[in-house]
């Protein structure tokens, strides 16, 4: 599962005084659930963007389970490990936090200020409802755009899956704390 934030204008690179992570070097943290990784795949003057990547094992998530009781193959085989869900809100919220928060010592004119700033967070569960995603989005002043692939591409008759690849925006974005 990957979300990253993209921050496009003048001292892009501010970008990771407001998140609280530095862009010269990758971080990663341990959850009950997995591993979440922070890294930074562009950063210029112009240009700055953070990825948030969450590593679970899918092993991990059945092991000790005791609300299972079948024990069959059902508890392993599952979309959990891959989709953008419950474990990816609560990773952007921990790792995030204080950037969340509207805090930053060193730059806080700038998290005071509108940004320039886009986001992208892949495989989200949608089922096919592509409509919920405007009901959701439309009242915090977002538009968006999303992206699904087809189920299967040699049974395109089966139609699209059910995961979207979503990208608000808005030109700029307020901080809202």
């Amino acid at each position: 599962m990957l979300f990253t934030i993209t921050y496009t204008g003048e001292n892009a690179p501010d970008l990771g005084w407001l998140l609280h992570k530095n862009p010269s070097r990758p971080q990663t943290a341990e959850f009950n659930f997995g591993k979440v990784h922070v890294f930074w795949p562009e950063v210029s003057a112009e240009r700055c963007t953070a990825a948030l990547l969450l590593d679970m094992d899918p092993l991990d998530l059945v092991r000790g389970k005791s609300s299972s009781s079948a024990r069959g193959l059902f508890d392993y085989v599952n979309d959990r490990p891959y989709v953008s869900s419950s474990f990816m809100s609560t990773a952007i919220s921990r790792v995030y936090g204080t950037a969340m928060s509207g805090r930053c010592e060193k730059r806080q004119t700038a998290a005071d200020s509108a940004l320039d700033l886009s986001a992208s967070l892949t495989m989200l569960p949608c089922r096919g409802d592509t409509s919920l995603l405007e009901k959701i989005f439309a009242p915090l002043g977002y538009g968006i755009e999303w992206s699904e692939a087809l189920l299967d591409e040699h049974f395109p008759e089966w139609g699209p899956g059910c995961y979207v690849n979503l990208t608000p925006n808005s030109a700029m974005i307020y901080p809202v704390y």
